[in-house]
């Protein structure tokens, strides 16, 4: 018998359908109060913008019906409302530096969603049963650590805005951890499938959080060497912390112990002290985000300056 619950899957296409809507109207009004603040009047491109989300989005969202209907019905909406609000940021790119419209890099930015959801649908298709990914566990982590290190390699790696993870193939340039995230999902997957059970299992209650054994701390051990690993030599905090808050996530939704996450976030928070004290470029970082104006922060990048806009009644930095 074991110890965590299982639940029968439940449909809830319409409800996606609802909140799919809703995604993309917060979208069209973000893209049309953009066009009225920037230029006063209704933004050209909404009609193409804004129908190629929904085209796109409603598209996917049937092929869930046909395919997935099992799949949790807040995820689609989710994410096409971010990527819609990246393209209305990405927009706001186009109006700055003078960019037609029909040309722009927000249409190009909806090309590349397009062509991702179609790679997505292929998957779903081509997938019958994503149980066949437990076949392909460790491979998967060995492919997402690959990739996740692949930015350290002298002469491949790139370092751009101080965060060394892009690789550079001549004219091209990439993120491998855009992938890494995808191997290392499947790894956790695999591995809290077979171990969740172990993971789960009663330890000492302090502060009213039952904890885990102290010999099954290793997995979450690991992953937070790796993710400060990433934050010490590839000077990316948010990658760092992806990676590992997507473990620790992972590592609840498996087990159903809310002192996971106590540990994890006690673990990363003291990981990133230290490496406050002891790496300048974390203390820049930081530096930059609490006195973002300030002249020693400015001389080091004015990025967050111009991101932030207006400030304290002094000069207007030009918002891109």
């Amino acid at each position: 018998m074991t110890t965590v619950s299982s639940l029968p899957p439940r449909q809830g296409r319409n409800v996606e359908l609802s909140l799919l809507l809703l995604a993309v109207g917060i979208v069209v009004i973000a893209y049309l109060n953009v066009g009225l603040a920037t230029q006063g009047s209704f933004p050209p491109g909404l009609l193409a913008h804004g129908t190629g989300l929904l085209v796109i989005s409603l598209a996917f969202h049937m092929l869930l019906r046909w395919k997935a209907s099992y799949a949790d019905p807040l995820l689609l909406p989710i994410v096409t409302l971010l990527n819609g609000l990246g393209l209305v940021m990405i927009h706001r790119l186009d109006i700055a530096k003078g960019n037609d419209i029909a040309e722009g890099l927000a249409l190009k930015q909806l090309t590349w969603s397009a062509l991702a959801v179609a790679i997505a649908a292929g998957v779903l298709v081509a997938l019958r049963d994503h149980r066949a990914l437990r076949r392909y566990t460790f491979t998967a982590a060995a492919v997402g650590f690959g990739l996740l290190i692949l930015p350290l390699v002298p002469g491949l790696g790139r370092q751009v805005y101080g965060s060394r993870i892009w690789i550079g193939l001549g004219p091209f340039s990439f993120q491998p951890g855009e992938i890494a995230k995808i191997a290392l999902a499947v790894f956790f997957a695999g591995y809290l499938v077979q171990t969740r059970d172990v993971l789960s299992l009663a330890g000492r209650k302090v502060l009213g959080l039952t904890l885990p054994r102290a010999r099954d701390l290793g997995p979450i051990l690991v992953a937070w060497a790796a993710s400060l690993g990433v934050l010490i030599f590839e000077k990316d905090l948010g990658s760092s912390l992806l990676f590992f808050g997507l473990f620790v996530a992972m590592l609840y939704v498996a087990t159903e112990r809310r002192s996971w996450i106590a540990i994890g976030l006690i673990l990363f928070s003291g990981g990133a002290y230290l490496a406050f004290l002891l790496f300048g470029h974390v203390q820049q970082r930081v530096m930059l985000w609490l006195d973002t104006f300030s002249p020693a922060a400015l001389a080091i990048s004015d990025q967050l300056a111009r991101g932030r806009g207006p400030f304290r009644g002094a000069r207007r930095w030009p918002c891109p």
